[in-house]
């Protein structure tokens, strides 16, 4: 039984996609730093498509999968949390074939909305507009075309007369037919009770052998259904088979997240040479300067400015971060008005705390850089704590690893560590408590002590001239 008023999505995403040239499935390639696949789900997920759930609790977003369909379900069940059902085309026997595997799930409803899993640019805009004409026009079947610049192996458009429209594969196509420039999207919104009368008459008689979804409009057009085809932009429905067309994809992607974040108050200096991933959030006021990245999860609150030549990934940053220039930051946080850089490496879980400072040559990892201290050059710090106004000079490190274990430093309040000091973890340096430059340190330095840890410097008197003398005899 159809349910009125309920619209189901499929999305195709069984195919190999073997112009692609890796073992990675289509579908799954990296845009940016997120699969193809996912920009068109969450167009879908975000857009006006009246996709209300059945009574009986099906989902009414439905990706079907094939080949490379265990690494796609994975994928999607991690990444939508069960929002979507998944269906299984076993054989990659063409579009129509497709669709007509997955018709227990889609016969329920009233239309059906087909998306090829390759279309990573569909906006919602585009999505709300294309459905919003569907259901004002109430055909029985209505694709959406472009034209295209290149037509390549796209589906031709056939504009019959009297609104008749019907779609010529590429392999199948005469040369004439091959001259047309409007193809078609892979992209249609059908009447269920229309598709249904004609999905099982598709057949396999064309240069492929395989079954098209596009002959079902023919089927349509003889039966006296009424089909149309809806111009629009070619940047939202270009397809996406091989890695040129992938490159393409994310140049529009990367341009449209950045002017996004431009409108709403964030200074991009040099848009040619700044990547922003899907993920990321940027405050009004944020500075980007030239050959920024920024991936993953990263937060960037107001009025902070990230230097050339940083990349940050699942990275934190606070009101008035300072990065100077190439800081390379990794799921750690930087909060309000810390400084970092430049070439800076801060990684797994580190954290600058407020107006803290690390600065040129420096390494972080599972640190934590209390408020108003400063790394500011040549150190690493690795499995430490540090307090509050702590001055760490040049060129002290952690040794935090003995071969097998990761083993803590703790530095407190008001320290002050002399260049050049080596910590052997585990140690503590207690609240107010120094070391001598050159050290190696042990032991744990108590309350308000210093810390000396060197050999006895020694004079060897007439060293260097008993040294030149013979130097110059052996040279007779």
């Amino acid at each position: 039984m159809i349910v009125k008023g309920l619209t189901g999505v499929l999305i195709m995403a069984a195919g190999k996609g073997t112009r692609m040239r890796t073992s990675l499935p289509k579908v799954l390639q990296p845009l940016l730093d997120r699969p193809m696949l996912d920009y068109l789900v969450r167009s879908v997920l975000a857009s006006d498509v009246q996709v209300k759930v059945p009574e009986a609790g099906e989902k009414s977003v439905a990706v079907l999968v094939g080949s490379g369909g265990g690494q796609v379900e994975e994928h999607l069940k991690q990444d939508f949390q069960g929002s979507l059902k998944i269906l299984w085309q076993k054989e990659q026997l063409g579009t129509g074939h497709a669709v007509r595997v997955a018709q227990e799930w889609w016969e329920h409803f009233e239309t059906l909305l087909v998306l090829n899993g390759d279309l990573p640019l569909l906006s919602v805009e585009s999505l709300n507009a294309f459905m919003g004409r569907f259901n004002e026009d109430q055909p029985d079947c209505a694709i959406l075309s472009f034209v295209a610049r290149n037509p390549a192996a796209y589906g031709r458009v056939i504009r019959t007369g009297h609104d008749g429209v019907r779609v010529v594969e590429f392999k199948d196509a005469t040369e004439e037919q091959r001259q047309v420039r409007e193809v078609n999207a892979g992209c249609y919104a059908f009447n269920v009770t229309s598709l249904k009368a004609v999905i099982g008459s598709i057949t396999n008689d064309n240069a492929q052998k395989e079954y098209y979804l596009p002959d079902a409009l023919k089927l349509m057009a003889e039966a006296g259904m009424r089909v149309e085809a809806y111009p629009m932009p070619e940047e939202d429905l270009s397809g996406v088979n091989t890695q040129s067309e992938l490159a393409s994809a994310t140049a529009v992607m990367r341009r449209r997240i950045l002017e996004r974040w431009m409108e709403r108050g964030v200074r991009v200096m040099d848009p040619a040479t700044t990547w922003v991933g899907p993920d990321v959030e940027l405050a009004p006021g944020v500075v980007l300067m030239p050959n920024v990245q920024i991936w993953g999860r990263s937060r960037v609150g107001e009025d902070s400015v990230i230097g050339s030549g940083s990349i940050l990934t699942g990275a934190v940053l606070g009101r008035n971060v300072m990065i100077v220039a190439n800081a390379v930051i990794e799921n750690s946080e930087l909060c309000d008005f810390a400084k970092a850089g430049p070439f800076i490496y801060i990684r797994e879980g580190s954290c600058l705390r407020e107006h803290a400072f690390a600065g040129k040559f420096v390494e972080l990892k599972k640190t934590t850089v209390g408020r108003n201290s400063k790394v500011p050059h040549l150190s690493y710090m690795g499995d430490a704590t540090l307090g509050e106004d702590v001055n760490i000079g040049a060129g002290t490190i952690t040794c935090n690893y003995d071969g097998k274990n990761k083993h803590p430093t703790k530095i407190g309040d008001g320290c002050f560590v002399g260049s050049d000091t080596m910590f052997v973890a585990p140690v503590v340096l207690e609240d107010g408590a120094a070391t001598a430059a050159g050290s190696v340190i042990t032991q744990s330095v108590p309350e308000g002590s210093l810390g000396v840890g060197r050999a006895r410097q020694r004079n060897i008197d007439g060293w260097v001239r008993r040294k030149q003398q013979l130097e110059h005899e052996s040279g007779r």
